[in-house]
């Protein structure tokens, strides 16, 4: 990601002193000139995006995706097994932090774009529409993984009566708020990205700005958010937009790019730094999603390295060529699961298949695609289940499709101890921070176990 400097008296971190006051957001502004330029409004925003949590990253830990047995390095490790084991309660005090406030400083700058719209200058009306467009999709963005985070997911609470997260809308850090509900917040984003594609106009960026939102990004996201609402038509539909504008997907058995590079073909969106350098060697591959990799599959070669014969390492090395927010091979799976959910088993069948056909050896593949074909809808539903986890491990989706879908037992061992994950456990949900609550009691959680 690119960061250029600019000669304005708007460094956030001198306009967001995060200590203690007494309101929602826990900071204070100190003093500002607001920018007026269409560059200076990019730089800010240039800030905001280099703001954004790894925390879809960090939530891998608390996935079923990694083993700490044979870990390589033991300092890291310290930051990440409180975290791998749902120690929420008592953390060991080296235990890395969820991003709560960072996302509520994220947003504090995209309301400032959102509001100062018509007064930017020197700036053409397409620029001037695609900054608050993308301030838009950033807000909505930041608010979506808030509630994934800290909420019920959508799809095993009442959405209606569930406290959610706090929507921030303006930027008035004074205003004390208290928690929507998890149906206001989706409504919320959803209407976010209905204003944002009013004005994004960018449909490509060039190399070393792809981080930033462009058109079909609306599309992708809404497909995601529908996804986990388990609004299974919207979902379908607005996958099978995307798959019909940037269906590309890369051919394991000859390209030499991963499919979550930023350069891939597949790549829409490269925003989100997932798998941070600091998580590198905490701990290898969970040996039972690498037996989820079947004969023939190109990706068990692709995306892991092997150390040893019982370990296994991801390749996601945390650098900037693994930003990946979407990419195409996500709205197949997203149009399999919403077809099969429709009770449309061919296209179920047919988007499912044409991932695959990218990912297995050509000898190898017409055997699977029969297994397939001869599925019934719950085995199919396994499937998919199974397709995702294969194809977007490492890339901050399973803690995630694990709320949504089954909320399984996990079983994790350590140095001889066992941690459990019961079905359905509160543990599932993040607990809002207690700095957070200390600031604006009215943040209090009910009672949980």
């Amino acid at each position: 990601m690119k960061k250029k400097c600019f000669n304005i008296v708007w460094l956030i971190a001198v306009l967001l002193s995060f200590t203690a006051c007494n309101d929602f957001l826990d900071i204070q502004p100190v003093g500002k000139v607001m920018p007026k330029t269409g560059q200076e409004f990019r730089d800010l925003l240039t800030e905001a995006y280099s703001a954004i949590p790894s925390d879809r990253g960090m939530a891998t830990f608390r996935s079923d995706e990694l083993t700490m047995e044979g870990e390589q390095n033991q300092e890291s490790l310290n930051s990440y097994l409180d975290i791998w084991c749902w120690n929420d309660i008592a953390p060991d005090q080296t235990t890395l932090s969820f991003g709560w406030q960072r996302y509520y400083y994220v947003n504090y700058i995209a309301n400032s774009v959102i509001e100062n719209k018509d007064n930017i200058t020197e700036a053409t009306q397409a620029e001037r529409n695609q900054l608050a467009g993308e301030a838009y999709m950033l807000r909505a963005y930041m608010h979506f993984i808030l509630v994934n985070l800290y909420a019920d997911p959508y799809t095993h609470c009442n959405p209606a009566t569930t406290k959610g997260i706090p929507l921030k809308l303006n930027s008035d850090v004074r205003e004390v708020l208290s928690r929507s509900t998890v149906e206001e917040v989706y409504a919320s984003i959803l209407s976010d990205i209905d204003e944002a594609e009013k004005l994004l106009n960018v449909e490509t960026w060039p190399e070393g700005e792809t981080y930033r939102f462009n058109i079909l990004s609306a599309n992708a996201f809404r497909a995601r958010v529908y996804l986990y609402m388990g609004d299974w038509a919207n979902a379908y539909d607005y996958a099978i937009d995307v798959v019909n504008r940037h269906g590309e997907l890369e051919e394991l058995t000859t390209s030499t790019t991963l499919p979550n590079h930023y350069q891939s073909v597949e790549a829409i969106l490269s925003m989100e730094r997932l798998f941070i350098a600091s998580s590198l060697g905490v701990g290898y591959v969970n040996p039972e999603l690498m037996s989820l990799y079947r004969s023939g599959d190109m990706r068990r070669n692709k995306f892991y390295r092997q150390i040893s014969s019982s370990a296994t390492e991801a390749l996601k090395t945390g650098t900037n060529e693994f930003r990946c927010t979407f990419r195409s091979a996500e709205f197949y799976l997203t149009a399999a699961e919403a077809a099969l959910e429709l009770n449309d088993m061919d296209n179920a069948r047919h988007y499912l298949t044409e991932l695959m056909k990218k990912r297995y050896l050509s000898a190898i593949y017409p055997t699977y695609e029969a297994e397939i074909l001869s599925m019934t809808q719950d085995e199919l539903r396994e499937e998919i289940y199974n397709e995702r986890f294969r194809e977007l491990a490492f890339e901050g989706h399973r803690w995630f499709d694990l709320r949504r879908t089954t909320r399984q037992e996990l079983t994790k061992t350590y140095k001889g101890e066992t941690y459990v994950l019961q079905k359905d456990d509160s543990r599932y949900t993040l607990r809002i921070p207690a700095d957070a609550i200390e600031a604006n009691p009215g943040l209090e959680e009910e009672n949980r176990e």
